[in-house]
């Protein structure tokens, strides 16, 4: 089977399970997954099935970043913060529907991979960091959306609901237990925030400890 084949099988398995917004579609078929994904599981890469990346990590499974993408109800003129930048996948995606993508990682040879990604496919609203996602961007902040693509135990860290906009929408796992984890959408209104669960799924961890220096990095979960 051919890549586009494959590509057009897997547009049509996502319509099939809930994604509708042709501009998130038309997004996952602009963007290159099998650039994103390792030598060994090129195969593999127009599958709807998450991969493993270096230091332990997956690319996600491209129904998750499409349903999470669409759950954002992204506009061309907002700024998204990302958190967990990972392949650089999700971010790729999240920058052909907004103005730019702020996106944190906190595992320093992932993050220089996916940059490099972003150059070699001239993605130039994309601005990363090295750091602790849990803590946001402060600098950049407020966000119009805010997706963040690990659990993040009960409740979303209050330094990222503080970061939203008010209008705006956050996009996270929540749930302590790996088995009861679920999507939820969070907005901020005038007088506070609401929330609004999703679906059932299952993510690594989100964590909160200072990253390590530059090639000291040992192997962690977060998407």
């Amino acid at each position: 089977m051919t890549v586009e084949a494959r590509k057009i099988r897997l547009l049509m398995a996502l319509r099939r399970n809930g994604v509708t917004d042709t501009r998130v579609l038309a997004a996952i078929e602009r963007i290159p997954r099998e650039r994103f994904v390792p030598q060994p599981f090129q195969d593999q890469a127009w599958e709807d099935t998450a991969l493993p990346i270096d230091l332990g990590q997956t690319i996600s499974q491209p129904l998750i970043v499409a349903l999470m993408t669409q759950a954002l109800g992204l506009g061309q003129r907002q700024t998204v913060l990302e958190v967990g930048t990972g392949s650089g996948y999700q971010a790729a995606v999240l920058s052909r529907l907004c103005r730019r993508v702020y996106t944190v990682e906190r595992l320093h040879p992932l993050l220089s991979e996916a940059e490099a990604r972003f150059q070699a496919l001239r993605l130039d609203n994309i601005t990363t960091r090295h750091g602790d996602g849990t803590k946001g961007w402060p600098e950049q902040a407020p966000f119009e959306r805010i997706l963040v693509t690990a659990a993040a135990g009960p409740d979303a860290p209050k330094d990222l609901t503080d970061q939203l906009a008010v209008g705006g929408v956050m996009v996270i796992p929540l749930g302590d237990d790996y088995r009861s984890q679920r999507v939820v959408r969070i907005r901020r209104t005038e007088t506070g925030l609401t929330r609004e669960d999703l679906w059932p799924v299952r993510f690594v961890p989100l964590l909160s400890d200072p990253p390590s220096p530059p090639g000291t990095e040992k192997p962690a979960h977060s998407a």
